[in-house]
């Protein structure tokens, strides 16, 4: 209690610094700024006080998570017709892709900061029967006032790395206890459940469930929205017709590597056509930018022009980066260059593409060891980190030289996507236990 009680207290304290972060990263994202309301736990009026009481919510932090969650969002809907449904998430680009993905069938808030008064109106205004984390989202006093006030609480999807687990250990006196309060930690895999019970909690909270992210799907929107950009792309029926790259999801660092190896490429296939998708919206301009500054044409998917003859397609807009992996030959994933620890390679591997990584992918170490295991994914190695841009151009070559292993990589990926689905179904199983 001790650790909880210094810990409010600093938040507390840092309030006004934590404010300030906010508006600082609002200066390239002016999201960050607005509905600074539903940071300090008020909850959106546009919903009716009489509806939206009484249920589940759902924590997804951003993007990704919103992605990962959306199956068993689906399976909440159609088991609980009577109950609201609240998703929230702490990113503007996450509460964008909720609104894409459910509309109104959800609510939709961000979650406050973990700062007592704040908490105390969220959950007043929600009195939610269950509340629901994802991965290693943990909040001490949010979960502490769930658990005082008899709200039942479920950590899903859980992982921790070993590494992880040496900076929680830090503040174990803090940690453990949020950990004991939740009614049951449904983990990825077995190590992460190891993990979970070296900090602190307790053999029978813990189970293996499965990881959510393996239970992705492809939809009638994604059809759609693939068809869209494919008009906007050199047709696909020309025998002459230009191979497509794909380097996803990239973080500072990343893109200066994949244009330094696009170079190399290009000097044997100098028609592939790279495809950029910054992470974040704030740093579509700089990209663009940097593309032109290094001598490469450039067309923006935001300005909606037809790609002909340039060398780069910019995918400048949110939203469309499952569609954009069922039109390319060949993806790499970003964040795994740039120490970010990667980005989920089961979308791509969803539409057979074969996946090339960067030597970091310590966000997903079982599904990197899966992939690895049936041959469904190229990795760099540490060892040639230093010279990553000749390593990922070979690597692009020798899948665009040899069409047969490409796709004999993409069919094996897909192939662990299937055999690893049904942890949504798992998870569900336990929302029911504990809200009988």
């Amino acid at each position: 209690m001790l650790a909880l009680l210094i810990y409010r207290i600093t938040i507390l304290l840092l309030f006004p610094i934590l404010l300030l972060a906010l508006l600082f990263r609002s200066i390239n994202n002016p999201q960050y700024r607005q509905r600074l309301s539903e940071r300090l736990g008020f909850f959106p009026s546009s919903y009716s006080k009489a509806h939206s009481k009484g249920g589940i919510v759902v924590h997804a932090a951003s993007v990704g998570e919103v992605i990962a969650l959306t199956p068993f969002v689906e399976q909440l809907l159609l088991q609980y017709p009577h109950l609201p449904i609240t998703v929230t998430t702490f990113t503007p680009t996450g509460s964008a892709q909720v609104k894409k993905q459910f509309g109104s069938r959800v609510q939709h808030a961000f979650l406050p900061l973990d700062i007592f008064p704040c908490t105390q109106l969220f959950l007043a205004r929600l009195q939610p029967k269950l509340m629901i984390f994802m991965e290693t989202e943990l909040w001490p006093n949010l979960i502490s006032q769930c658990a005082s006030k008899k709200i039942k609480l479920l950590l899903i999807n859980g992982r921790l790395s070993a590494n992880s687990v040496k900076s929680y250990q830090k503040i174990r006196a803090l940690i453990k206890p949020a950990l004991n309060r939740f009614d049951k930690i449904l983990c990825q895999s077995q190590d992460n459940l190891n993990h979970f019970i070296q900090l602190g909690a307790s053999t029978e909270q813990c189970e293996m469930s499965g990881n959510l992210k393996f239970d992705i799907s492809i939809t009638a929107s994604t059809n759609e929205k693939q068809a869209k950009l494919a008009e906007l792309l050199p047709s696909q029926k020309q025998p002459s017709q230009r191979q497509l790259w794909l380097v996803a999801s990239t973080h500072q660092g990343d893109e200066e590597i994949a244009l330094a190896a696009f170079k190399i490429i290009k000097k044997l296939f100098p028609e592939l056509l790279l495809i950029i998708v910054p992470r974040h919206p704030e740093r579509f301009s700089s990209v663009a930018k940097l593309c032109v500054r290094q001598g490469y044409s450039l067309a923006k998917r935001s300005e909606n022009i037809r790609v002909t003859d340039q060398d780069i397609w910019l995918l400048d807009t949110l939203g469309e980066l499952m569609p954009a992996y069922a039109l390319a030959d060949i993806v790499t994933m970003g964040g795994s260059f740039s120490h970010i620890g990667g980005h989920n390679p089961l979308e791509p591997a969803l539409f057979k593409k074969p996946i090339i990584v960067g030597s970091d992918m310590s966000n997903f170490v079982e599904v990197l060891m899966q992939l690895q295991q049936s041959q469904g994914i190229v990795q760099l190695s540490s060892s040639e980190e230093k010279n990553n841009i000749q390593a990922l151009a070979q690597a692009v070559i020798n899948l665009l030289e040899d069409k047969d292993a490409a796709s004999l990589l993409g069919s094996q990926a897909y192939q662990v996507v299937l055999n690893n689905q049904g942890a949504s179904t798992r998870t569900l199983t336990q929302v029911q236990e504990l809200i009988r």
